[in-house]
């Protein structure tokens, strides 16, 4: 008897076409959002998309639930840690573009990009003596996919490249030199730039504090790509009051949206955006191709990509 596929989201006509060619025999049904088909989920074996703790417990059959997102802990409610069923991501998929906004914010801090653009809104001559990449040295935390390409991407600037990850031992070509967490101190002495490209996990939640931010030197920047949270909020404002730090890059916040009356929008040496650095028609495609082999290798009996060690968080 075929499996009940269901694949929440929005898909045009040809990636459904593909989706139905990868499940074969198996039954797919195509939703916006679960709340379309309550009906249906006692029977679906498949769930494409967010999962929420009462559709878990009615979903009775379900094997698989593959989240359409890298960072799956939105994912990880107690129950779906709980239950026998597979969690997989779509980790992969806006590796590149994330790499290249930290890129982007390395630069725009290191030259005061934001001064610039100040003097075009003022229509203001203002030339100003500013640094270069080259030969500086970026601590990279979490050596994924994202991190991974940024560690290729700062060396073709001549950038020294350090990180850290949970086992060490397991090295990259880009990389310099590795640090277990309990080193990161290490790390962040050595560090001009640090920038967080690693999924917020329990052990990865607030992993930035007062002593972290301590440790790095008063001309370094924070820069933090994937999951708010990493960081505490109060300990980055401080440190920016302070100058214990000479700027940050945000795109994952704390709060999100961040909310009117933060004090980071009118901290100077700041720049923000709005959790936006994958938001690509790249990060879409190999999200939905991500899915698609997923679904072949079910149809086919093979191991799926990007299983969550749901211990660890990703």
């Amino acid at each position: 008897m075929p499996d009940l596929i269901i694949v929440t989201g929005e898909l045009g006509e040809t990636e459904r076409d593909r989706a139905r060619q990868a499940v074969g025999s198996h039954e797919v049904l195509f939703v916006p959002d679960l709340a379309d088909v309550s009906a249906e989920l006692g029977r679906a074996a498949v769930i494409v998309g967010p999962v929420g703790p009462d559709q878990l417990r009615a979903a009775c059959s379900l094997r698989w639930v593959h989240s359409w997102i890298a960072g799956p802990n939105s994912q990880l409610s107690e129950e779906m840690r709980a239950s026998d069923v597979i969690l997989t991501s779509s980790a992969g998929n806006g590796g590149v573009p994330l790499a290249e906004h930290a890129m982007m914010m390395m630069l725009m801090l290191d030259r005061d990009a934001p001064r610039w653009l100040r003097a075009q809104e003022e229509r203001r001559w203002d030339r100003h003596v500013h640094g270069e990449l080259l030969g500086q040295t970026v601590g990279i935390i979490g050596l994924g996919n994202a991190g991974a390409d940024l560690a290729r991407k700062a060396k073709a600037f001549g950038m020294r490249t350090l990180a850290v990850r949970r086992r060490a031992e397991v090295q990259d070509p880009d990389v310099d030199q590795v640090f277990t967490p309990g080193n990161l101190h290490a790390m962040l002495r050595q560090s001009d730039f640090v920038v967080v490209t690693a999924p917020l996990t329990p052990q990865t939640r607030g992993m930035f504090g007062p002593d972290e931010f301590a440790a790095m030197p008063d001309h370094s920047f924070f820069v933090c790509i994937s999951r708010g949270g990493i960081a505490d909020d109060t300990a980055l404002l401080n440190a920016l009051r302070t100058g214990s730090i000479a700027g940050a890059g945000i795109d994952a916040h704390g709060v999100e949206p961040l909310p009117e009356e933060s004090e980071f929008w009118d901290m100077p040496h700041v720049i923000l955006t709005p959790h936006n650095g994958a938001t690509t028609p790249g990060t879409r495609r190999r999200g939905v191709d991500i899915m698609l082999e997923n679904l072949r290798r079910y149809r086919d009996g093979e191991p799926l990509l990007n299983v969550v060690d749901k211990a660890h968080g990703y």
